[in-house]
């Protein structure tokens, strides 16, 4: 008698959809102008973008600014410690390593998949510059966006591991605010 897959493996029947859409994107990253490009979003995504916005932020809007990416980097840091936890709990492979098919188009920062950290971060780091900074919708929408495509497009991730990232990261961000609302009224 043959055995289940295991739920946390990519040939659970219930992946067979996150491994077509992965494949399918993984195969559009071939394309040299496309995995250049989704390389660079990449790159920055692993936090260049991110940095460079709360440090211009707090150069160009004085007091305000600073506060503005004091919360973003407060957010950053407690989205970096819960995806490392999940990674650490839920150990599933990456694409590249478990999908036939998914080829990596730029190495891994660690070993695990779910969930992505860099949708995870670019979501709530979004959040948050948003209330701050409505008037940057228009930017950092687009570059959220494009930080999360880039993850299935490069092999590095499911399209599962970045809407639960979306999730995870819109929750952080909401939670960030209102606890910063809490901590304002109170003082």
């Amino acid at each position: 008698m043959a055995t289940p897959p295991s739920p946390s493996t990519p040939d659970a029947p219930r992946f067979a959809f996150d491994r077509r859409v992965c494949v399918a994107a993984n195969r559009w990253g071939t394309r040299r102008a496309v995995g250049a490009f989704f390389g660079l979003v990449s790159r920055l995504g692993d936090g260049m973008f991110w940095y460079a916005l709360m440090l211009a932020l707090a150069l160009l809007d004085g007091r305000h600014g600073l506060q503005a990416a004091m919360h973003m980097a407060a957010t950053g840091l407690a989205a970096l410690l819960l995806y490392r936890w999940l990674k650490r709990h839920t150990r599933r492979p990456r694409p590249f390593r478990a999908c036939p098919g998914v080829i990596a188009h730029v190495p891994p920062l660690d070993e695990f998949s779910f969930p992505s950290g860099h949708t995870l971060q670019a979501v709530s780091f979004t959040v948050v510059a948003l209330a701050w900074y409505p008037l940057l919708a228009p930017l950092l929408l687009v570059f959220t966006v494009l930080v999360a495509a880039s993850r299935v497009i490069l092999g590095l991730h499911y399209p599962s591991d970045v809407l639960a990232a979306i999730g995870i990261g819109g929750t952080l961000g909401a939670l960030s605010l209102r606890l910063a609302h809490d901590i304002a009224a109170f003082a």
